[in-house]
């Protein structure tokens, strides 16, 4: 998956103290877009900005800094760089899997700087706390970053497991998913999005594992579970274009080996789970 980058290690650390040297890597974000050349990312000398902020660091002397310029019109892109999307840069495979973590974590980073510019209690201008990873307003409002809960539902059926097509962006095979909704145990998600997406009941909800997916703010919690009674399939048409049974020599995995989702189906597939 996306995290599995050993033995390199990503440290989340906020050391605002920390400067960046000529060889620390920053992250010029735009949007959802990031500045790459290749496998390259633009080095400090490549910048020439007093306002990076410090991210995190890779096995402990590789240090990381955001630049976002989503409102800086008057920013000059350095010879033989360009933007490219997070979802495109990362199926490019430009990049050493580790890179493309790092460049994950720190588009999340980037909205939740991005969007906390103001405060949502009072509407004032916000300033980052000097001391810990935190977004403070005069009027005492403390933000600090969110992570969305949601779930990968594996859903099985014998020898067979339940895939999905969205009905519109992602192209690939997948599995049910949706978002916790307040006052729901993820347990519960897992029934209620297994019902809503496909109208099947399910049983023996079991807990498989984890994945912070940082375009989008998640942390993915992934868990297998049997169809209970009916495995009749009354999929969602207006989320879903594809809903149906596969065997575990029928199963078609995506392209690349970072989601959570193509594991658990790897795993089926494989016949380990």
């Amino acid at each position: 998956m996306i995290q599995d980058i050993y033995p390199h290690k990503l440290d989340n650390h906020y050391y605002p103290e920390r400067k960046p040297s000529d060889d620390s890597v920053v992250f010029v974000i735009k949007e959802n877009d990031v500045l790459v050349s290749g496998e390259r990312f633009p080095l400090k000398r490549e910048v020439n900005s007093e306002e990076l902020i410090y991210l995190f660091s890779l096995d402990e002397d590789q240090y990381f800094f955001l630049l976002d310029v989503t409102d800086n019109e008057g920013f000059r892109i350095p010879d033989g760089f360009e933007f490219l999307n997070i979802r495109t840069f990362r199926r490019s495979a430009t990049a050493p899997k580790h890179m493309v973590f790092a460049a994950y974590t720190a588009l999340q980073l980037a909205h939740w700087y991005r969007n906390n510019a103001f405060c949502g209690r009072c509407g004032k201008k916000t300033s980052i706390d000097s001391v810990e990873r935190a977004i403070r307003c005069e009027c005492g409002n403390i933000i600090y970053p969110r992570i969305v809960p949601a779930v990968i539902v594996g859903i099985t059926n014998g020898d067979k497991i339940l895939v999905t097509k969205y009905k519109t962006g992602f192209a690939h095979f997948a599995l049910v998913a949706g978002f916790t909704e307040i006052g729901e145990t993820l347990e519960e998600t897992v029934a209620r999005e297994a019902m809503e997406e496909t109208g099947l009941k399910v049983k023996n909800i079991r807990y498989y594992k984890s994945q912070p997916w940082g375009v989008v703010d998640d942390i993915l919690v992934g868990f297998y579970c049997d169809v209970d009674g009916d495995d009749s399939i009354r999929m969602d048409e207006g989320e879903l274009k594809v809903a149906e049974w596969r065997t575990r020599e029928d199963i078609e995995l995506q392209p690349d080996d970072f989601s959570l989702t193509n594991e658990m189906m790897k795993m089926f597939k494989e016949g380990r789970a």
